[in-house]
């Protein structure tokens, strides 16, 4: 699902060239220049209303920063490999300022299970960017919306009713058929190098559309996928972009860098687009169906139209969920599957594995269905591995603490930024037998598994507490059978006869740096039967 993290590494204060990440101060020199005269005086007239509380403890340590400016002028180009790296010179809990803005990077379990568990009805909020506000109606998504009431409403009625196991089996002859319509598309390209990882994408994407609304876009249909893919990526580079109004709320109304605006003019094709699929959907009395599925818009309208205020949904808050549904169901699964097939392929040993697993459960000349998942307990551990060694969100997103508070001995300030360094939790010596190695092994022999419930604090890629992703069910289930039905239909080897690389680049998740190239080799007749 998106990150707010990305905003210290984004296109803005620290822009990208190459994909690398490298300043580019100048981008920005005059709204900076305006924001640091403002804030001096500003800082001045705070100072003279706060009371200071000298019998609180002392803020998180790290690194020393500047007047106003904090660290802005400081962070490394890697956002990720710099607060791990700080972290390992001032501790498990470290504080960065960033204008008016304080960071909490959090790399210890037992601290993470203070705040996510033992005091999560405090860390709760969110804190959210200017462009996440004009592209979620004033925040009334479930990732962005603050804590209360109509938060709990919301999260309750899409995992009751969309992301339960009958909601999702609802669907489920939506997300075969485009699994298959992946199976022909590979087979007609045999003994050629393709681009694995964007056929992965395209298969993520058009499964999560036709689980939205029916209906995929393939054909005809393409151009409007691409179009929706780049005009997603730019609203999300808007929404983590470095922004002056973020870093200094007192300038929000200026809008210095012309994000918000630009934010609101990129968000409305998408609303307008739902809109009209609303409108072709209402046209047509039900959505389509294939026997007695149903797809996600369908359920959704269904909400809308219930006259419940405790269980229906206004139609901002269905567009707002859409958007939700089609970031979450695609980057970030997207990219664990990529990142999986990669592992695999480094790894032989662990590919064979796979494969007689497949072969025993499924059989050769079947094809792969979702009841066979539950039984696929190695390409279980495999997908778990994969999360461990390479969490799509390796910092998550940020919490937000509604007072201020004492934790591990630290006062985190009210209104601060939370984030969990879970690529560092997940690698550390201290908690895994060889962290840095892919052994999937490791999620079978432990006595208590390590699931995804976000219960276990050194094993956590989709957060825990009060506001762990939604869409995990969802997730599994589209990981689960993409990857069963790409190992179950080819073998797969390598166009240049070496390993994957495994260098990761934090854009919007943390994705691979060189695409997935390679060759697939039909195995028996058994895609066949996918035609």
């Amino acid at each position: 699902m998106s990150n707010f993290y990305n905003k210290v590494i984004g296109e803005g204060w620290l822009g990208r060239q190459d994909g690398v990440v490298a300043f580019t101060i100048t981008k920005v020199a005059a709204p900076l220049t305006v924001a640091t005269l403002v804030i001096i005086f500003f800082s001045w007239l705070v100072k003279k209303l706060i009371i200071k509380t000298k019998s609180l403890p002392p803020p998180p340590p790290g690194p020393i920063g500047l007047p106003i400016l904090g660290h802005l002028l400081f962070i490394k180009p890697d956002f990720l490999q710099y607060v791990t790296e700080q972290s390992k010179i001032h501790g498990p809990i470290i504080k960065l300022q960033l204008g008016r803005k304080v960071y909490i990077i959090i790399s210890s379990p037992s601290i993470a299970k203070q705040i996510l568990k033992d005091h999560d009805a405090i860390f709760t909020n969110r804190d959210i960017p200017v462009a996440a506000i004009k592209g979620t109606f004033g925040g009334l998504d479930i990732v962005w919306r603050s804590n209360g009431p109509e938060l709990h409403k919301l999260r309750k009625l899409v995992v009751s009713e969309i992301m339960s196991n009958k909601g999702l089996n609802a669907c489920y002859e939506f997300r075969r058929r485009e699994i298959r319509h992946m199976v022909k598309n590979i087979h007609g390209k045999i003994g050629s190098p393709i681009n694995l990882s964007e056929q992965i994408f395209l298969t993520t994407f058009n499964v999560t559309v036709n689980m939205l609304w029916g209906g995929s876009l393939n054909g005809e249909e393409s151009n409007l996928g691409l179009e929706f893919k780049d005009r997603f990526e730019e609203f999300l580079r808007l929404m983590v972009e470095p922004n002056v109004s973020d870093m200094f709320p007192v300038l929000r109304p200026f809008d210095l860098q012309g994000i918000e605006s630009k934010a609101k003019k990129n968000i409305s094709w998408f609303f307008e687009f739902f809109e009209s699929v609303i409108e072709q959907r209402r046209k047509l009395g039900e959505g389509p169906k294939m026997a007695d599925s149903k797809d996600f818009l369908q359920q959704l309208l269904e909400l809308n139209q219930t006259g419940d205020v405790k269980t229906s949904l206004s139609m901002k808050e269905i567009n707002a969920v859409l958007l939700n549904i089609v970031n979450g169901a695609t980057d970030t699964t997207f990219t664990t599957m990529e990142w999986a097939m990669t592992e695999l392929l480094r790894h032989p040993d662990k590919l064979r594995r796979v494969v007689d697993e497949l072969d025993a459960i499924i059989g050769g000349p079947n094809i792969v269905e979702e009841f066979h998942l539950p039984r696929l307990l190695y390409l279980e551990a495999v997908v778990k591995e994969t999360l461990r060694i390479h969490p799509p969100a390796p910092l998550l997103m940020p919490h937000m603490p509604s007072e201020t508070i004492v934790v591990a001995g630290y006062t985190i300030p009210k209104n601060s930024n939370i984030f969990f360094n879970v690529w560092a939790i997940q690698r550390d010596a201290e908690f895994w037998e060889d962290p840095l190695q892919f052994e999937p092994e490791r999620f079978l022999n432990v006595i208590e598994k390590r699931n995804y419930k976000g219960n276990s604090f050194d094993f956590f890629p989709f957060g825990s507490g009060r506001r762990i992703c939604v869409g995990i069910s969802m997730a599994e289930k589209i990981m689960m059978l993409v990857l069963a039905t790409l190992l179950h239909c080819f073998e797969w080897e390598l166009s240049n006869g070496q390993k994957p690389d495994v260098k990761e680049q934090l854009r919007l998740v943390l994705s691979k740096v060189e695409p997935l190239i390679v060759v697939s080799i039909a195995r028996s007749s058994n895609s066949m039967q996918y035609q």
